[in-house]
């Protein structure tokens, strides 16, 4: 079975529910599971510690499931144009996987949601991307053959799955979010399999 890793940083639940959505792509592929992971929040105390499993939610990422996946989809809300802190800070602890080639050509995709229509959506997603580009990583978007990208009125770029939450966060993921992130995770685990063999 092939592991896909949908790793997330979500703050208020919508990038969690667009995670949620891409897993259901990755597993509409057969040979491929979606695994969710989350990290940990990062705190202003140097001396705070979160607990090793989160109260509620997925579990977090460990550093021998991202070396282990098959393929990689990677989801932040926007934080000036750029991933959230948390996320951020997981990759960072990443150089041992960078230096033995463990994600040399697995696949990966990139996800993001935001408080307004041009609150960063496509430099978050173009960021995000370079990390995984340094790891050897095979990028992958999403092709315009997915019509929601030239109907959407909310979120949705060939880059990546994006969301419109809203400035209170309780935007709803739209019909066409929902459909192109079930598109990118679909489309990952069909290069997954491709790539793999």
């Amino acid at each position: 079975m092939n592991k896909i890793l949908v790793l997330y940083y979500s703050r208020h639940g919508n990038t969690r529910q667009m995670a949620r959505l891409i897993a259901r792509g990755i597993e509409k592929v057969e040979g491929c599971e979606a695994l969710l992971r989350t990290v940990p929040e990062i705190s202003a105390n140097h001396e705070a510690t979160s607990d090793d499993i989160p109260q509620d939610g997925d579990p977090y990422i460990s550093i021998e499931e991202l070396q282990n996946c098959d393929g990689l989809v990677l989801g932040s809300p926007t934080r000036f144009g750029n991933m959230a802190a948390p996320l951020k800070y997981f990759l960072d602890q990443t150089s041992a996987q960078w230096l033995s080639g463990a994600l040399i050509g697995k696949p990966a995709s990139v996800f993001t949601s935001t408080g307004s229509l041009h609150g960063g959506q496509e430099t978050t997603l173009m960021t995000m991307m370079i990390p995984l580009l340094h790891h050897g990583m095979v990028i992958s978007g999403i092709p315009y053959s997915e019509t929601e990208l030239l109907s959407t009125t909310t979120g949705g770029t060939p880059y990546g799955a994006s969301h419109v939450a809203g400035g209170d966060s309780k935007n709803a993921i739209s019909d066409d979010e929902k459909k192109l992130c079930i598109a990118q995770g679909k489309r990952l685990a069909e290069l997954a399999l491709k790539l793999k063999s």
